[in-house]
């Protein structure tokens, strides 16, 4: 394999960098998702802001209609100025909805535009005409009633509202759809780097573990075999170029040392028997060479057994045979070798122990953080489903008010109806009592040509003589009767007269009563507007609160799982802690004498404060502010 011919050092910089990778890669995703929610959250913003400008379209169209009806009521031309006024402010809405750049949206402001201008020119400036003039003021009424052609320009600007307010939704449905999937992006690649980021440290700490532990292991094992005698072994590693290749290039030079020893006494056992007659010659040559080479031999079984042993701070300090001064320098050099082998081991060990911990802690701040923001999220869950019902409630009410006040609309109107017809028959009765008037007239007329003629008649029966005096009484008698009629039309005359000044003064007072409840039924539509715009406010309201409710919900859900995974995070940095202090137990029982200087870990990367969340709720939804910590405590 490629990392065997890899140095100890580099193989740990290796591991470390790569669980840093991983750990950037997650950063820079999440990042990347973070920034797709800040659009997603703008985008929905203005979407908002384009239904809000709907809204007031719609509001400033209501309040012209009711301008220009208590116009009519009342031929006050206040309300042709809240006509105005009102008429500017809906222009001014029209213009910001135009400027959303949407073709569709532009293309019904531009019919509401030629919509609002025909209504103003086919029948306010008509009807304002209309109404100036008492007589034709009926006729200027008749255009904003029931079979009027004010509703039909009004009708056009409402389906074009109507059309604006579904563009609308579905904009905003769209924006709420893109900020979700952004949330969930982020969750997954969130969740997906810390597993990675731990499969990552578990992998390099095991690769570690086999790469380093394993042929330390293996070297103690050859070292035994050759104290035993057992020199038929290879050592595989000899072919690597790390420190274990060093090591095992030094047990192949004892094993060889032991070969050649072994060698030499079948020798010199073999030539024994030559050699009887030289062995008095030569035996105390021999005894200084067996002197030699047991000072050799137990010299390096005292340092293999310090080596057993595990102590790496020995070396060979004994004065060698010139013959065996090299096997002496090269198990000191193997030692001193093996020895800044497990220094350097000694001391990552202690970096991955440190670091480990830091781990750890900080699964356990960031544990105690999400249990926090969990216990916040259902508070506010709960003040949020308070409210919810408190505006419900409300909603409910101002739906009840602006029945009643249509009931009463209605009996207004219904009265206004019946005065109209009261004072229609007035008006019928001050006519028959005009007519018959004018009847007593005649007969009155009547009664003096009568009285003339009696009175002719008279004087004729006179000038007859006894001849017309049965005559003359007739003519006496209609001259009285005459007299009678004419005396009783005059007191009819007089009554009538009394009775018609007294059904004048009744059509006034009728007249007023009506003009009164003609302004009643004004105010009554005015404030039955009001109450349907404060109930249309708190339904939107309730709406809105019930979207918002949710939404915590499901945030508590997320919050609730986001705990259950640092849950399983803080138990897996635990058990890298663990595995860590093993390998340190495992490592420590190696003698290195002073430490090697440890390793420097890497540089943690500048902290950068992280914004603190806006503050939103109050009482137990509220957030509480926390200290911003650096490293992991920030993160």
């Amino acid at each position: 394999m490629l990392l065997t011919n890899v140095p100890i050092g580099r193989k740990l910089a290796i591991a470390f960098s790569a669980v840093l990778l991983a750990i950037a890669a997650m950063g820079a995703i999440v990042f990347m998702n973070l920034r797709a929610l800040d659009v997603a959250g703008a985008a929905r913003s203005a979407a908002n802001a384009d239904m809000r400008t709907i809204s007031a379209v719609e509001l400033k169209l209501s309040r012209q209609e009711n301008s220009y009806r208590g116009f009519l009521v009342s031929n006050d031309r206040y309300y042709l100025e809240r006509l105005d006024a009102h008429g500017t402010d809906f222009r001014t809405a029209l213009e910001e909805l135009r400027k959303s750049g949407n073709p569709a949206v532009q293309g019904h402001v531009g019919e509401i535009q030629a919509a609002i201008e025909d209504w103003r020119k086919n029948v306010v400036q008509p009807g304002a005409a209309l109404a100036a003039n008492p007589g034709t003021r009926a006729q200027a009424i008749a255009m904003v009633g029931r079979n009027g052609s004010a509703d039909t320009y009004i009708g056009a600007i409402e389906e074009s509202i109507d059309a604006l307010k579904t563009i609308g939704m579905a904009r905003l449905e769209e924006v709420r759809a893109a900020q979700a999937k952004a949330t969930n992006d982020a969750l997954i690649a969130l969740f997906s780097g810390l597993a990675a980021a731990l499969l990552i440290a578990v992998a390099a700490g095991w690769v570690l573990t086999r790469g380093i532990a394993g042929p330390v292991t293996n070297m103690i094992g050859y070292m035994r075999r050759l104290i035993g005698g057992d020199t038929n072994f290879e050592v595989p590693c000899v072919v690597r170029k790390d420190e274990f290749g060093e090591m095992g290039r030094s047990i192949i030079a004892f094993r060889d040392a032991a070969i050649e020893k072994v060698r030499l006494e079948a020798d010199a056992v073999a030539q024994r028997a030559a050699a009887d007659a030289e062995r008095a010659r030569n035996q105390t040559v021999t005894e200084a060479q067996a002197r030699e080479q047991a000072l050799v031999v137990e010299a390096l079984a005292e340092g293999l057994d310090h080596l057993t042993r595990g102590d790496l701070t020995y070396s060979l300090t004994q004065t060698f045979p010139g013959d065996y001064v090299k096997l002496q320098a090269d198990f000191n050099t193997a030692i001193a070798q093996l020895k800044d082998a497990m220094s350097v081991v000694v001391s990552n060990v202690s970096a991955i122990r440190s670091g480990a911990g830091e781990i750890s802690q900080a699964a356990d701040d960031l544990s105690r953080r999400t249990e926090q923001q969990a216990a916040s999220l259902e508070e506010t869950a709960a003040a949020l489903d308070e409210i919810t019902a408190t505006v419900n409630r409300t909603a409910s009410g101002a739906r009840q008010a602006s029945e009643t006040v249509k009931a009463a609309k209605g009996d207004a109107e219904t009265s206004g109806v019946v005065v109209r017809d009261a004072v229609d028959a007035m008006g019928a009765i001050e006519k028959s009592a005009q007519e018959i008037s004018q009847i007593i007239g005649v007969i009155d007329e009547i009664a003096f040509q009568t009285n003339l003629l009696a009175l002719n008649a008279g004087v004729e029966a006179a000038r007859a003589g006894d001849a017309g005096r049965g005559f003359a009484v007739v003519a006496s008698e209609v001259r009285a009767l005459a007299q009678r009629s004419a005396e009783a039309a005059k007191e009819i005359k007089v009554l009538i007269s009394a009775s018609t000044n007294q059904v004048n003064s009744g059509v006034n007072l009728v007249g007023q009563t009506g003009e009164a409840l003609q302004r009643i039924v004004g105010r009554v539509a005015e404030i039955d507007g009001l109450v349907s715009e404060i109930a249309a406010s708190a339904q939107e309201q309730a709406t809105g609160l019930q979207q918002v409710n949710t939404a915590v919900n499901q945030m508590d859900q997320v919050t609730q799982q986001n705990a259950a995974m640092v849950e399983q995070s803080t138990a897996a940095s635990h058990s890298l802690s663990q595995e860590a202090e093993s390998l340190a137990g495992s490592v420590a029982r190696f003698q290195i004498g002073a430490p090697a200087p440890a390793a420097r870990p890497a540089p943690r990367p500048a902290s950068r404060p992280v914004a603190a969340l806006k503050t939103v709720g109050r009482g137990g939804a509220a957030l509480k502010p926390h200290a911003i910590e650096d490293g992991w405590e920030e993160f």
